[in-house]
């Protein structure tokens, strides 16, 4: 997701009262977690600490694991769903994504000279590795060889 998505800063790893979400944009009171496998036994668990999180005007968008790594792009659609609606609601403007792309600190800070395509984009994602769908555990792929 990066550092912004449809001009709105995330911050992550956020501390938002007494839990710490994945992702979280203070402007629009905005969480998206990323679920793992480990959620498929603590329901009541999240369903508190979601609740504790919107006592605090807070939305919270959950996502599996699997979907993040195995389609990215409908993750982010529908954030940015999320995002254009609430633009809406409370009367906004609509942002748009800065044009001008930001250094990558994992790549020492150089500028790229170009913006990712959406077919780039589609062809890193089919290239991507699988990661298990709810409930199948960890080290479970849908490919040749063994499970781990």
């Amino acid at each position: 997701m990066g550092k912004q998505l449809c001009g709105y800063d995330f911050d992550r790893q956020r501390p938002v009262g007494r839990r710490i979400v994945d992702f979280y944009c203070r402007e629009l009171k905005l969480a998206v977690d990323v679920d793992g496998s480990v959620h498929d036994f603590t329901r009541e668990k999240d369903e508190r600490r979601q609740r504790e999180l919107e006592a605090l005007g807070v939305t919270l968008l959950r996502f599996w694991n699997y979907e993040v790594k195995n389609d990215i792009a409908a993750v982010v659609r529908r954030i940015e769903e999320w995002i254009r609606s609430e633009e809406k609601r409370r009367g906004l403007p609509r942002r748009e994504a800065s044009t001008k792309p930001t250094p990558n600190p994992s790549e020492g800070g150089e500028q790229l000279d170009d913006v990712a395509r959406p077919e780039e984009t589609a062809s890193e994602l089919r290239s991507a590795p699988r990661s298990s769908p709810p409930g199948r555990g960890q080290g479970w792929v849908d490919r040749e060889g063994p499970t781990i």
